[in-house]
């Protein structure tokens, strides 16, 4: 950005140490919603089905909508915050958040709740570019801006593990709604603070949004992921390739508009920095494998072992923890081993976890998931703690805010396809080994008291379950490899250079 308004310009010596971390915890709020509510319906979904009654397309959606209009718009309101104020979007956004929470609480059938996390997506694809951003006003020295990053990071990774840990304490104690209405007063909160804790940071010589290229990236991504999903739901028939095409076609001219933009929604420029590009490539990976695993092992303590909500959730707090501390003390293992090796152990950490899940089974073994789902923690933790760093540390100063957008857009990506692609790959296989057409839940309420029936839909869900997260690590392992082999020694001395100082 190469100005900001008065507002900015007033305060560019940045507040007080105390009113810094005031506006900090303010802008913290958000990050940790959007996050969460990434996760949230993983253990609301068993009741919420049977409350709503949604088909098998409509589940994926309800879980889907959210992460794709989060992934397909943060570029675009990253480059709006940039012309209208990036403390005024946040508010904006926040309201259109709350707004799109209150609905979907109170949703009366699945259409309106695929609508309200629809346009909680909208809302939330206005948060997480600006209070990153924001971070920047309100710490300009490098050292303290450089910890309030790692903090940022901590809560953006961590939400989205104890997110299914705050929907069990909720579910048990309310109705499905409820998940969605204990963001209201967080927000309320955001709302009333934020005009007085947080500055206001606004360029004022940027050209108007290129709409074209905002239809297309939206355009291009849900009809490659529905294609994805229908082939995995209903085979690759006619419906499933025309649109998956039709997606391709929209990103290929997408990407094509980037090249001859003058001021580009995605600078394609970035990904010819190979640190960079291996960056994006782990955050896309880590979330696609985090994101089906925690669902699959959320459906699975509760539909296979019977617990509800709330005692399943418990079982997640491990992986919560880890994420957590281990993001914040992700930059300092980068600098102890060095960012491509930490980069290395922490994504291989991750697959041995992903893979320890093939312990589990329909008569126990859940011990296997703690262990496994705790050591994931640790390596996403660190893992996603190194992108924040390197996605920005890695380019010139110039391009960091561009390379901070690409680099959010790649986690809530990386979220959206892996529900998608491998919670659809885990359906596909649970359908072809129990012979079924119909979702867990309906094959279990069909199956009623007959025994063999019911142990047969059960071992063929693990049998998915195990099929997708050993594909999630094996994505995972390609792309440590790639890291290792691919990595350059300079580039990335490079980038720790710039971050020392």
């Amino acid at each position: 950005m190469t100005s900001v308004d008065d507002a900015v310009t007033a305060t560019a010596a940045g507040p007080g140490p105390r009113r810094a971390w005031l506006g900090m915890s303010v802008l913290l709020l958000p990050v940790l919603l959007v996050s969460m509510d990434i996760s949230v319906l993983f253990l609301a979904m068993p009741t919420l089905s049977a409350d709503l009654a949604p088909s098998a397309a409509q589940q994926l959606w309800i879980l889907d909508i959210y992460g794709f209009l989060l992934a397909g718009l943060l570029i675009t309101m990253g480059n709006l915050g940039d012309r209208i104020g990036r403390r005024n979007i946040l508010l904006a956004g926040s309201a259109v958040f709350g707004i799109g929470s209150i609905l979907a609480a109170f949703a009366t059938g699945p259409e309106m709740l695929i609508a309200a996390r629809a346009l909680m997506g909208i809302g939330g694809a206005t948060l997480l570019p600006s209070s990153l951003a924001l971070i920047s006003v309100i710490f300009p020295a490098a050292r303290q801006r450089g910890v309030a990053i790692g903090v940022w990071t901590a809560f953006f990774a961590g939400g989205s593990a104890v997110g299914p840990v705050v929907g069990g304490f909720l579910l048990h104690h309310f109705w499905w709604g409820s998940v969605f209405l204990v963001n209201t007063p967080v927000l309320l909160v955001l709302l009333v603070a934020g005009p007085f804790l947080l500055p206001e940071h606004r360029a004022v010589d940027r050209g108007l949004l290129d709409l074209r290229s905002v239809a297309l990236s939206i355009g291009g991504i849900l009809p490659v992921v529905y294609g994805v999903k229908h082939a995995a739901a209903e085979g690759l028939d006619a419906e499933a390739l025309v649109t998956f095409a039709l997606g391709v076609l929209l990103l290929v001219l997408f990407v094509r508009r980037q090249r001859l933009l003058d001021d580009p929604l995605l600078d394609l420029r970035l990904f010819a920095n190979r640190t960079f590009s291996l960056a994006i490539g782990a955050s896309l990976t880590g979330m696609m494998s985090l994101a089906a695993l925690s669902y699959l092992a959320s459906v699975y303590l509760q539909s296979i072992t019977g617990r509800d909500p709330l005692a399943a959730a418990w079982f997640g707090i491990p992986m919560a923890v880890a994420v957590f501390v281990f993001s914040i003390g992700g930059s300092g293992i980068g600098r102890a081993l060095g960012t491509r090796l930490a980069f290395v152990v922490a994504l291989l950490a991750s697959a041995v976890g992903n893979l320890m899940l093939l312990g589990v089974g329909v008569d126990g073994g859940v011990w296997w998931y703690v262990a496994g789902s705790a050591l994931t923690g640790v390596g996403y933790g660190v893992a996603f703690t190194l992108v924040s760093d390197v996605s920005v540390s890695s380019v010139p100063p110039e391009r960091a805010g561009s390379a901070a957008a690409t680099s959010e857009t790649s986690f809530e990506l990386g979220n959206a396809l892996g529900l998608a692609l491998l919670g659809s790959l885990a359906t596909a296989v649970f359908r072809a080994s129990s012979g079924t057409s119909g979702t867990l839940g309906d094959e279990l309420r069909e199956a009623g008291s007959d025994a063999g029936r019911v142990a047969t839909v059960q071992e063929s869900f693990v049998t998915g379950m195990h099929t997708a997260t050993t594909v999630g690590a094996l994505l995972l392992v390609v792309m440590a490899a790639a890291t290792w082999f691919f990595g350059s020694h300079k580039q990335t001395g490079a980038a720790e250079a710039r971050r020392a100082h």
